[in-house]
């Protein structure tokens, strides 16, 4: 189980980093086997350049290598994706969950692209995330097989759509080179 977080806030604005300590410690005593941070759950959109690094920073700090830290460092501009994901790996995060592309509606070839670059910046394992009714674009079963094959260290795809025969296809094409969640 990769329990996502959230991101708590205090009454002024600020990441409330108690609160955020007391979630982290209680899911390792839990038994979960990961933590994602600012993955979508966390709402990063919503935060500050600044706000994201210092909640993966801490949630690195805190956990201390019991169990891996996954950073989501996805965005719509591949660009800052990238350096969103150098900053993660450099902080210490053991693995990435990086979202298709939102609002931008990437073509297929733009979403393998898009990871292509962003995987391609780090040596990090990079889990490809697909949540069309968030972002406005279907990462298809045949463009995320694509990626695994071609960037070795994309390794995993979260599936979030609404459709059980896509995620079927999903598993039938993976192969064996794509792990499924």
């Amino acid at each position: 189980c990769g329990a996502a977080m959230i991101t708590p806030f205090r009454a002024d604005g600020e990441v409330d980093f108690s609160a955020f300590e007391q979630m982290l410690l209680r899911q390792i005593k839990e038994g979960t086997d990961a933590i994602i941070v600012c993955g979508t759950t966390g709402e990063p959109s919503t935060m500050t350049d600044k706000e994201r690094e210092a909640c993966i920073s801490f949630a690195v700090e805190t956990v201390a290598h019991r169990i891996p830290v996954i950073a989501g460092t996805g965005g719509n501009c591949t660009k800052i994706a990238a350096e969103q994901s150098k900053m993660a790996e450099r902080l210490g995060a053991d693995g990435l969950l990086v979202v298709t592309p939102y609002y931008n509606k990437a073509t297929q070839e733009g979403l393998f692209q898009h990871y292509q670059t962003v995987a391609g910046a780090v040596k990090l394992p990079v889990i490809m995330y697909n949540v069309p009714s968030r972002t406005g674009v279907n990462l298809l079963p045949e463009t995320a097989v694509r990626i695994a094959k071609n960037v070795d260290n994309v390794i995993a795809i979260k599936e979030a759509g609404a459709s059980i025969a896509q995620t079927a296809k999903l598993a039938a094409l993976g192969e064996g080179v794509l792990d499924l969640y």
